[in-house]
């Protein structure tokens, strides 16, 4: 038994620390076979987190518990595709299907969005960490799981412009506000990243060496300009 399942069903429930041990082999195959995760053990990694946050929405009904995570909410879209299974495992230890709603968090019709606050990320960890005794994994920190490997999107795509001044790169946003200033090899990747839609890291072209590539990735994606492609 995990930690996190002995912590539930100590503190609050044996049958939703039932759900945490819940497997979906399916899930994980269909995670690996549409190359969401790279092996069987990142994939079971995602589902536990799902399981975990689908948990930590029942402990929490009276506020909205907005999904964090674009990896892990592509594990609970896999999940919800095995429409009997999903239905199946919501009922018995929910009692109610928890559904998709419009801002990615569960909820039901007596619990609508509207009369409820969404919790910040930080009250998410805190929340998180409390019921599960645990720390928030590195999973849910998109930013972090950047690799040369990872695809991203790039929403803004093509309203950006990169001027370059002498040694200095400049991306630019459609207002004209100068986003990011940086050495002036990194002009071809700017370049790319403002005229792209969605992108592997590594693709980003110029002289940068694969860990500059991750770092200009994660600050664009600190800064809510790029996002991690599930």
């Amino acid at each position: 038994m995990s930690a996190a399942e002995s912590a539930i069903q100590a503190t609050v429930s044996p049958l939703l620390g039932e759900a945490l041990s819940f497997d979906a082999p399916y899930v994980v195959e269909r995670l690996v076979n549409d190359r969401v995760v790279g092996d069987p053990d990142e994939g079971r990694e995602l589902f536990a987190e799902i399981l975990k946050y689908l948990v930590l929405c029942e402990l929490n009904r009276d506020v909205v518990v907005g999904m964090y995570s674009a990896r892990v909410d592509e594990a609970w879209h896999a999940f919800i595709l095995y429409t009997t299974e999903y239905t199946d495992f919501c009922l018995r230890f929910f009692g109610r299907y928890v559904g998709h709603a419009p801002k990615n968090a569960p909820h039901d019709d007596s619990h609508d969005h509207r009369d409820r606050r969404e919790l910040t990320f930080d009250e998410f960890r805190e929340r998180y960490q409390n019921a599960f005794d645990e720390p928030l994994p590195q999973v849910w920190y998109d930013a972090r799981s950047i690799v040369p490997a990872r695809r991203v999107f790039n929403d803004s795509a093509p309203n950006m412009t990169v001027t370059q001044h002498d040694s200095i790169a400049e991306l630019v946003d459609g207002s004209g506000t100068v986003i990011l200033s940086a050495n002036a090899i990194a002009y071809d990747a700017l370049l790319f990243i403002a005229h792209t839609g969605a992108f592997y890291v590594r693709e980003l072209p110029g002289g940068l060496t694969d860990d500059e590539k991750v770092s200009l990735v994660r600050t664009l994606m600190s800064w809510g300009l790029l996002r991690v492609a599930p």
